[in-house]
């Protein structure tokens, strides 16, 4: 037997335990690297470095906010937004806290945002920003459900004067109220990744099919924990010191592999979704590989 094959039939039970290892063997080496626009409005972005073990303390305080919400094993956690560095976190966050990823594309209209919501079941909807709060603002009454909206960039999208009974959350409180919940259930995450089985459901992923209303693809969590190793496991692919630039969209399953394969090896991601900041970022990121669609190669080529 290889040592591939040896590695698949022992793997964990979810990519939520990759993560765990990955941030014990490498806690100081840098994971994520994300744009931060300037205060000025002008002039280019600064990119700031997460380590694994930074990253960890994030995903396990939305993890707990999560659980803190009530949200139980299975029960759909669904992410409205683009690609950037809260969307990975959230996302190990809601595998680590035993739930399941609903994932929506951050152009879906309030309509079909509706329904996929109404279909899974999603309890908890995390969305970037306002725009895609007034989506299901605009459909409560069809999502009796949805018990919260966390919203990643609340600047203005919270007004608590139209949300009395706190419908709605930022990022922000979701992890204040997960660090509190962790000061006096410290294991409370750990418990959760503990009983993860490896046929779990831990995506929904929904694709238009060929006619009528999208369908929802339910992968369980060994399908990541398979892919991670399979990746990270080809002979001259990948290496601990590479920097991959993301920008495919997270609510694609390629997307959602690349990022499987990253926190198995252990290299530096920076993470932007913006499209059209592809020729400005490369040059400056300089990362050893990006994956994408032959046309985008294209753009960046004739650029």
């Amino acid at each position: 037997m290889t040592d591939t094959q040896n590695l698949l039939e022992n793997r964990p039970p979810s990519l939520a335990t990759h993560f765990l290892q990955r941030v014990e063997a490498t806690p100081d080496k840098e994971a994520y690297r994300y744009p931060v626009p300037p205060a000025s409005g002008t002039g280019p972005d600064e990119w700031r470095p997460l380590t694994w073990r930074e990253s960890a303390d994030r995903v396990f305080a939305i993890a707990a906010g999560l659980i803190d919400l009530g949200i139980r094993p299975e029960e759909r956690v669904a992410l409205a937004s683009s690609t950037r560095v809260e969307w990975i976190l959230a996302d190990l966050g809601v595998l680590c806290a035993g739930a399941a990823t609903t994932t929506v594309y951050p152009t879906t209209n309030a309509d079909e945002t509706s329904f996929i919501l109404s279909d899974s079941g999603s309890r908890v909807l995390i969305a970037e920003d306002a725009a895609q709060l007034a989506k299901v603002r605009a459909q409560r009454e069809e999502l009796p459900e949805l018990a919260h909206v966390v919203v990643i960039q609340a600047d203005d999208a919270v007004p608590a004067a139209d949300d009395p009974e706190g419908w709605v959350l930022s990022l922000t409180e979701l992890e204040k109220r997960g660090a509190a919940l962790l000061e006096g259930q410290p294991d409370v995450v750990r418990e959760r990744m503990d009983a993860l089985r490896s046929d779990q459901l831990a995506t929904l992923i929904y694709t238009s099919g060929t006619t009528g209303r999208p369908k929802g693809v339910r992968l369980a969590h060994d399908s990541w924990s398979y892919m991670a190793i399979v990746i990270g496991n080809q002979d001259g692919l990948l290496f601990p010191d590479d920097v991959q630039y993301l920008w495919l969209p997270l609510a694609h399953v390629f997307g959602k592999v690349l990022t499987a394969g990253q926190i198995y090896v252990g290299h530096t991601t920076a993470v932007d979704g913006r499209v059209d900041k592809i020729i400005d970022n490369l040059p400056v990121v300089r990362p050893t590989y990006m994956c994408a669609v032959p046309r985008i190669f294209e753009k960046v080529y004739n650029g």
